[in-house]
């Protein structure tokens, strides 16, 4: 087969942070709900806060660099074992940070 994969992926360390909150998790907080309210209606009395019940959920999590490289399509069924000799390779694995997560997968 002709053509190749462009991988993405990211190095996962242990004090990653990954965490969510959703909008109506976040307005029952009083200093946000304050917080937003001197913010946007600055001055003003008797304010108060709704919002539309869709659970809108709001992520925190560490960020991370991807990296990219390419493989040939018969190495697919490799690809993770490929992801972290790369990420050897680059010198990314450090102390803690021993594990790589795939991010994207594209053939061209």
């Amino acid at each position: 087969m002709d053509g190749g994969i462009l991988i993405s992926y990211k190095v996962l360390c242990d004090g990653d942070f990954y965490s969510s909150v959703t909008v109506e998790e976040l307005l029952k907080n009083e200093k946000v709900l304050r917080l937003i309210k001197s913010e946007f209606a600055k001055g003003l009395r008797n304010i108060d806060v709704s919002f539309d019940k869709s659970n809108t959920t709001i992520e925190l999590f560490t960020q991370k660099d991807i990296q990219i490289f390419e493989v040939r399509k018969d190495d697919y069924a490799d690809v993770l074992v490929l992801a972290e000799e790369d990420a050897t390779a680059k010198k990314l694995f450090k102390k803690d940070c021993s594990m790589v997560e795939l991010v994207d997968i594209e053939t061209f």
